[in-house]
Order: C-alpha cells, then structure tokens, then sequence
C-alpha cells in the first residue's frame, strides 16, 4: 500500500466517524504499516484536523453516558485506555451536572432490581450498589439514587 492510499483510507474513516490516534494506529498495525509510516500519517492526520482529541472526547463522552448508560468513571477509564490525556477529558467530564449522572442511574436500579435475586434487603442494595460501581457510578451517587427509590 503506497502512502498516498493509505492516507485515502485513514481520511476516509475519519470522514465518516470520529476516531482518535490509537484507532488510526490499530488500524495501521493491522495493515503491517512501519512505524516511521504511520507517524507521518498520524501526524498528516492531526495537522489536517481529521483527528481531533478535543472533538473526540466530546463525542465518546456524550455517547457513552447518553445510549451506553455509563457513569463518569467508566468514560473515564476508557478515555485513558484510548490514549486521551485526563487534560483533554476532565474539563468535558466536569461540565455534566451530577442531576445528569443521578437521572440515568435511577431508571438501570430500577430495571436491575427487579431482575436481582437476593435473600435480604441489606444483600439487593449490596448487589445493586455493585452494579452501579461497574457502570462507573460513584458509591455516593448508587446510595443517593436508592434511597430516592425507598
């Protein structure tokens, strides 16, 4: 693959969706492409505004906490996981009222609730808590959201 084709095929995806340096890079990897390559292309890409850290995040951000029902944590570690430095993401994060995050958890306790077997009412609210911590919900927001169901 020449470098003119493979710059037809990293714009292309990224004309469709957003898509952030580590996306591109696996791509690239994925293809066999030499390092000194893709740092051109990945550096093509950014200068060209095709790859947008700031765009990026705002976008992953409102999805995952509007369809995926994610909590702030949860985003946060898959940011990081994708190479997002916490300086690009966290004035994003803060930007959501807690209402927001308390709103989406409200209605998955209540879902999650009636599918839980439990033997006492201490080990539901234990198991529910849990859940809500895997979705990167804080401990805080889990008891504010079960205490507003009693």
């Amino acid at each position: 693959m020449t470098y003119e084709q493979l710059l037809t095929k990293l714009t292309s995806a990224c004309a469709k969706t957003e898509h952030c340096e580590s996306d591109m890079r696996r791509k690239m990897v994925r293809w066999e492409i030499d390092e000194e390559t893709q740092q051109r292309a990945i550096d093509f890409l950014i200068k060209e505004r095709y790859i947008d850290h700031q765009r990026y995040a705002r976008c992953f951000i409102n999805d995952k906490i509007k369809y995926s029902k994610w909590g702030r944590y949860k985003v946060e570690q898959a940011l990081y996981h994708k190479g997002i430095t916490k300086e690009v993401y966290a004035p994003l994060l803060d930007e959501i009222e807690e209402s927001s995050y308390e709103e989406i958890l409200v209605p998955l306790l209540q879902a999650k609730n009636r599918s839980v077997k439990a033997n006492s009412d201490y080990e539901r609210r234990q198991k529910l808590i849990r859940f809500a911590m895997q979705r990167g919900f804080t401990y805080e927001q889990a008891c504010r959201c079960l205490k507003s169901e009693e």
